[in-house]
């Protein structure tokens, strides 16, 4: 019998993961385009033509139950406070070179439909629902928001730019960056490129099941380079 593979959300710069206790029953999944009107012009009877001004970022929504009741001396204050640290500035980012909150990803098992998409934990809303005796909160639901980060930095070719065409990598245990550089570039110099293109500050923290973004040959090279 296979063992259940748990939901969980990753730091993608290392700065803490939480694996969900339950598995999420549901999750939601919006995305919505921009469009402007512009001033009715009053020769115009059927009104001016809308104009698209681009797409908005993709949103999950979804809720997480944390239960310790079973230890009764325990407490659920510890993944709730890391929800909230994840809505704090954290470490200075790599790309924009300024203190922000961490950037996330959602990974469960081979669930691959937002494993390669990164988001910020918008919007957290937690619900106590159980204490102990000394007042420790043993259960609680905790209804979170995930907004995607878009890469506009990123490279503008429909196929190469496109989120679904980037290939991934699945962490084993013994990975490290030069071994996957080697492995999929021929070059393990390319390491400080694929740590740099996922926000990994420190290149010896890689956890086995994880999955990390891979750049084009090209990309690694420039940004390994400094170029």
């Amino acid at each position: 019998m296979s063992k259940m593979v748990r939901a969980k959300l990753q730091a993608a710069d290392g700065a803490g993961s939480l694996e969900f206790t339950f598995n999420p029953s549901e999750y939601s999944v919006s995305k919505s385009a921009k469009w402007q009107t512009p001033p009715r012009n009053m020769k115009e009877k059927a009104g001016a033509k809308p104009e698209y001004l681009g797409s908005e970022p993709q949103t999950i929504s979804m809720q997480i139950f944390f239960d310790d009741w079973e230890r009764a001396i325990g407490g659920v204050t510890k993944q709730v406070d890391q929800l909230f640290a994840w809505c704090a500035p954290s470490k200075m980012s790599v790309s924009s070179k300024k203190h922000q909150p961490s950037t996330l990803r959602f990974l469960w098992g081979s669930n691959t439909q937002l494993a390669d998409r990164k988001f910020y934990l918008e919007k957290v809303n937690v619900k106590y629902t159980m204490f102990g005796r000394t007042g420790n909160p043993l259960r609680a639901t905790a209804d979170i928001s995930l907004k995607e980060i878009s890469d506009p930095d990123g490279p503008q070719n429909p196929t190469s730019g496109s989120i679904h065409a980037r290939r991934t990598h699945l962490i084993s245990d013994g990975d490290t960056l030069q071994s996957i550089a080697n492995q999929e570039y021929g070059n393990p110099n390319f390491w400080r490129g694929v740590a740099i293109f996922n926000e990994i500050d420190d290149p010896l923290r890689l956890t086995a099941g994880n999955r990390i973004l891979l750049p084009s040959a090209d990309e690694a090279a420039d940004i390994s380079t400094g170029n």
